[in-house]
């Protein structure tokens, strides 16, 4: 490393992909200033995987993110993939395990961990950070950039890197500010919307499911045609549904509702099977015991709450009758709701419920290879305000530690 670096880099952001930018920065030889508007930086890298921080996923593919453009990713991750994400945090002190899904988090089950040796790498390099300046405004002049906060402080860089992540948790310190400074530059923002996120949707029967789980799978609807589908366990709330599968889909869902189309979710509550399977299941079920009540026959195989509210979709509404008196044509409506129960979407929870933004500084303005600005030399964008997001599962963070590492070596004019 330099002992007179001749680059200046102001990194806006203090989030996982600003830290990321921030390390490979100074690694190559710049001198760097992450300019963070919160009291601390990192907060929101505390909040993710559940506060276990899911750092990254061994099935990376493109296919996994979203965007205008999903293959602008493509560049990015090549040169900073899950595996050299892995060694990185391994080399800080962080072990790592893989769990179901190539989800990649540290051993020690706190994200607290990862962002105390983030921080400790910063300070063993000489990374300065000045807290709660909020960048308002930043001013191009030949080669440099002066950088304004909103209570008049100035902040003199030859680089800028724009890592102020997205809408999302704005309770952590996302309030969308990176495409306000996006915009004085000319470049343009795809409209933001919360993604991986619950869906809202409009029935009354959440009132009386609130809380119950299941296994089973959902799928996005338009037209009566299928646009995204997903399995695991599913969570009905008051409002609507939740789970992963839920915020796996909300993006498919979010982005039609964003183009005002009419948006349908159809619940699957007894996936492992055929239709005719189930039918058969359920004849054989009602036919061993066929003085049991419809209620008290499902109790096994569905939620005690839940079938009452299954019979009363199929039409059936005296749950308390004897199975012997249950025509076929009421067991197939049973059938019906059991795996094709279907609800409009009204819309998604709020950004504050969101995990990630879709949308954001449109990427056709962007240098793929190296993240700069096409209009602004010397401006760079990473992590959450460009507009990609990926599937639920570590593949958020690895777009913020990939587009951190090669912003920062961009910014520090290292190949």
């Amino acid at each position: 490393m330099s002992e007179t670096p001749s680059l200046q880099v102001a990194i806006i952001g203090g989030g996982a992909a600003g830290l990321m930018a921030a390390i490979a920065a100074r690694r190559a030889g710049a001198e760097v200033t992450i300019l963070e508007k919160n009291q601390r930086v990192g907060r929101k890298l505390l909040a993710t995987g559940n506060g276990r921080c899911n750092l990254t996923n061994t099935d990376l593919e493109i296919s996994r993110f979203h965007g205008q453009n999903p293959k602008f990713v493509h560049s990015a991750l090549a040169r900073f993939d899950q595996y050299q994400t892995i060694t990185f945090f391994e080399q800080l002190g962080v072990a790592h395990k893989v769990e179901a899904g190539g989800k990649v988090f540290p051993v020690s089950n706190q994200a607290s961990s990862v962002l105390d040796v983030m921080r400790y790498e910063l300070d063993e390099i000489g990374v300065a950070t000045v807290l709660e300046f909020e960048v308002d405004a930043i001013a191009h002049q030949g080669k440099g950039f002066t950088i304004r906060a909103a209570d008049g402080r100035e902040h003199q860089a030859d680089r800028v890197i724009v890592a102020t992540g997205g809408k999302a948790a704005p309770q952590l310190g996302s309030n969308g500010s990176g495409y306000r400074l996006a915009e004085q530059f000319g470049h343009r923002v795809i409209e933001p919307f919360p993604a991986l996120v619950q869906l809202r949707l409009n029935h009354t029967v959440f009132k009386h499911l609130r809380g119950i789980k299941f296994e089973g799978a959902v799928e996005v609807l338009v037209n009566k045609q299928t646009i995204d589908r997903a399995t695991g366990e599913i969570l009905f709330t008051d409002y609507g549904v939740s789970g992963p599968p839920i915020f796996d889909v909300s993006r498919t869902a979010g982005a039609l509702l964003q183009k005002r189309k009419p948006v349908w979710l159809k619940l699957v509550l007894v996936a492992d099977v055929s239709r005719e399977a189930l039918d058969q299941l359920l004849l054989k079920r009602f036919s061993d015991r066929p003085r049991k009540t419809l209620a008290f026959s499902f109790v096994g195989f569905l939620s005690k709450r839940l079938a009452p509210v299954v019979l009363k979709e199929a039409g059936i509404e005296d749950p308390e009758r004897p199975v012997s008196s249950l025509t076929a044509q009421e067991r197939q409506r049973i059938v019906d709701v059991l795996q094709d129960w279907r609800f409009e979407v009204v819309g998604t929870n709020s950004w504050t419920a969101a995990q990630v933004t879709a949308g954001g500084v449109e990427v056709r303005d962007l240098d793929p290879r190296t993240l700069e600005s096409r209009l602004v030399p010397g401006l760079y964008f990473a992590g959450e305000v460009v507009d990609v997001d990926g599937d639920c599962g570590g593949f958020n963070l690895q777009w913020a530690w990939s587009s951190g590492w090669v912003v920062g070596r961009s910014a520090a004019d290292v190949g």
